[in-house]
């Protein structure tokens, strides 16, 4: 079997350039480990709430930006619906708060309204970021007209050219001297990076700015609303997305990527499969590829990437309220809370790194959007806090989960001290460590923003497309142009464009991979006024053992208000059975109401079987 493209992973990237690609006419195959596409742009269910597990919010949604024109392509403002918030963030302080809001004058005004005697060093730098953002966009894509240009480039790119020779630190320490109006401009620093003195300000400036410019915004509903398009784009344009599969192996011959060969996540005792393409894509983390890859190529890319360390992770704490938080005085979308011991810029990173009863840390509050997260009467927050997965990986099971209970205790009474009341209306926590973030996406040291955004790996110094080999891309964080939601769509649309053009392509096979996993309902049948019970066909490669557990993954569920498509599920139908059966609870919940719905015929994917 043929496809023109084979995808590793279903991140934003991996997804934009399989939608992308699809709409250009190719066939792609798209594989992801994980049993739902997004990577950190996913969201899951607890109780009541849909837990949103990575965006805040995004930048660039400018009208007739980049972006903008990417997902009218892609038919993504058609299906998913953008939320503005309020305002950047807010620095909550016992004296004065600090609202940064959106707009260029705007801000420029709450600056030197805040800080009257720094009124030269906050227009440069809101000068500074609106350039670097203008002039990136402005940017030609061709390498040969880059280096044409390259001489002028102070003349026609002067915000650029400043913002890749300055960290964020040493820019701020060269044109601001109030250490307080540092720390509020970095208030936010933690969706890029950790360290103000070894972050680009290339990397700080073009999202800030991006955020300034048309505001930051949420996807209603989460961010797995995005994914999920995404998705259903590349299998509507005649493609096929795996989930529950994880790549193995890239196969090369004569320089020349010939196909990937992937075996089943839960089922490991299936045997590998091979599908030959023209070209792959690497979306997943690009430290995990050597592994993918046959020697010279293996060597050559970790002699590559050796020097550049990761990005930071991140802690969160999920929360679900029993009711609306702005009894509780919290004023603002995104509040940055500031640890006592930062007193400067300097002091910064070394608070990322002391104790949690010290360490700065951003609320969310989603309820001040209509989010889609919680239902009328709730609301739906996180706390989120830099972190570092060496803080976590060598802990036991038991002193892990007891490290996470600590934590979540400290964070929570400071929430609480901040905002009086807050923690008795809480009604569910769960804490996301940097241990969980690379569970779930494999990436090394449970890394957000693929390599660290430094100086060393700034805009086009990047890795990108197809440096290693000819028909091998990458379309990542850890690619070009790098982390967050902008920065990983764009990549992924960039490289699409750039394979388009300079790809041999060759007929595909006109079949699809069949996914042995999709079952049809035999029989749906209630057990009692609070059970119903689902039987599905068993296809031949299903092998459970008595106890186990699989994930149940309704196709096209008829109702979907504030829940998701699937349950992990115990199997309750005997092994030797020749159907998989299921007893749903009858909560309630729009998944339910679909199980109660269902007709014989109608489909499910099953992934597992799972201890």
């Amino acid at each position: 079997m043929k496809y023109n493209t084979v995808i590793i992973g279903g991140g934003l990237a991996g997804l934009t350039a399989g939608a992308t690609l699809s709409k250009f006419g190719k066939k792609v195959l798209l594989l992801e480990q994980h049993f739902k596409p997004g990577g950190c742009a996913t969201t899951f269910k607890r109780g009541d709430f849909i837990i949103e597990v990575g965006l805040h919010e995004m930048s660039g949604l400018v009208e007739n930006g980049n972006l903008m024109k990417i997902f009218k392509m892609l038919e993504v403002d058609q299906q998913v619906q953008f939320e503005q918030v309020p305002e950047f963030y807010g620095v909550v302080s016992d004296e004065e708060d600090f609202v940064f809001p959106h707009g260029f004058d705007t801000a420029t005004k709450a600056l030197i309204d805040k800080y009257p005697d720094e009124e030269k060093g906050m227009k440069k730098f809101i000068k500074l970021i609106a350039g670097i953002r203008k002039e990136a966009m402005s940017l030609p894509r061709s390498p040969i007209k880059r280096k044409l240009i390259y001489p002028l480039m102070p003349l026609i790119y002067p915000n650029l050219v400043t913002a890749t020779r300055h960290t964020v630190g040493s820019w701020l320490d060269k044109h601001i001297k109030n250490e307080n109006a540092k720390l509020d401009l970095v208030a936010h620093i933690a969706y890029w990076g950790d360290d103000p003195y070894s972050m680009s300000m290339f990397y700080f400036g073009l999202p800030f700015a991006g955020f300034i410019e048309n505001g930051g915004h949420f996807i209603k509903g989460g961010s797995q609303k995005l994914s999920d398009h995404l998705a259903a784009y590349i299998e509507k344009q005649g493609g096929s997305v795996l989930l529950g599969k994880k790549a193995e192996k890239i196969a090369t011959q004569n320089g020349q990527v010939t196909g990937v060969t992937f075996r089943d996540t839960f089922r490991q005792n299936d045997e590998p499969i091979t599908i030959a393409c023209d070209n792959v894509v690497a979306n997943c983390a690009i430290p995990l590829v050597p592994a993918l890859l046959d020697e010279p190529y293996a060597s050559t890319l970790k002699q590559k990437i050796r020097p550049h360390p990761n990005s930071p992770s991140l802690l969160c704490i999920y929360l679900g309220f029993k009711q609306d938080v702005d009894e509780f005085d919290v004023k603002y979308y995104s509040n940055f809370i500031q640890g006592e011991d930062v007193k400067s810029l300097k002091d910064v990173h070394p608070n990322q790194l002391g104790d949690w009863s010290q360490r700065s840390f951003i609320f969310v509050d989603y309820n001040k959007i209509d989010s889609g997260l919680a239902p009328p009467g709730k609301a739906e927050g996180v706390i989120c806090s830099l972190a570092y997965l060496k803080n976590w990986e060598a802990l036991s099971a038991e002193d892990y989960t007891a490290k996470k209970e600590e934590v979540a205790q400290i964070l929570l009474q400071r929430l609480d001290d901040k905002f009086p009341g807050i923690r008795e209306s809480i009604e569910y926590y769960e804490v996301s460590t940097p241990k969980t973030i690379k569970r779930y996406t494999s990436n090394p040291g449970g890394a957000v923003y693929g390599f660290a955004q430094t100086k060393d790996l700034t805009g086009t110094k990047r890795f990108r497309n197809n440096f290693l080999i000819p028909n091998l891309y990458f379309a990542s964080a850890w690619a070009f142009p790098g982390g967050g939601f902008e920065g990983s769509i764009t990549g992924g649309f960039l490289a699409a464009l750039q394979m388009d053009k300079d790809t041999r392509w060759s007929e595909s096979d006109a079949v699809k991979y069949e996914d042995d996993r999709i079952l049809k309902l035999k029989k749906r049948n209630k057990v009692d006024a609070k059970t119903l019970k689902l039987s599905f066909e068993k296809h031949n490669g299903f092998e459970h053992q008595k106890g186990q557990y699989a994930c149940l993954k309704l196709l096209n569920p008829k109702v979907t208000e504030l829940d998701l498509p699937y349950r992990w599920l115990p199997i309750v139908s005997n092994p030797k059975e020749d159907s998989v059966r299921f007893h749903i609870d009858l909560d309630g919940s729009s998944f339910s109401k679909s199980c109660e719905l269902m007709e014989r015929g109608n489909e499910a994917t099953i992934f597992g079987p799972n201890a």
